[in-house]
């Protein structure tokens, strides 16, 4: 099992910026693929970016592309969402999520941290 825990989240004006943290515990060594998601209230889930577990081939939503960031700390268990000129519609919460594969469904979920970006 792969225990996921958000961190970084809160509250804070457009054009500011967050970094948001996921740190990895557990069968880390079975993690391929650890990506993060969001949810708006009354919306779907959807993708936000991903990276290999070995920190190479970041991948971006288009919403988000050039503003974030998603990197990970190779001495520590932890995968990173640096959030840049944020907007109000990036308020959401967010989740951080592995997969022990490198296409298909992600089954470690974390329990989702609170980003409100206000007007």
């Amino acid at each position: 099992q792969v225990q996921l825990v958000e961190s970084g989240g809160g509250l804070v004006q457009a054009g500011g910026s967050l970094r948001l943290s996921c740190a990895a515990s557990g069968r880390t060594f079975s993690i391929n693929t650890l990506a993060w998601f969001r949810q708006a209230p009354g919306n779907e889930r959807e993708f936000v970016a991903r990276i290999t577990w070995s920190g190479i081939m970041p991948y971006y939503a288009d919403s988000v592309k050039g503003r974030f960031t998603i990197s990970r700390d190779n001495t520590k268990t932890t995968v990173y969402l640096q959030m840049n000129s944020l907007k109000p519609e990036d308020t959401a919460v967010y989740f951080c999520a592995a997969r022990q594969s490198s296409v298909g469904q992600y089954y470690f979920w974390g329990q989702g941290i609170q980003v409100t970006v206000s007007s």
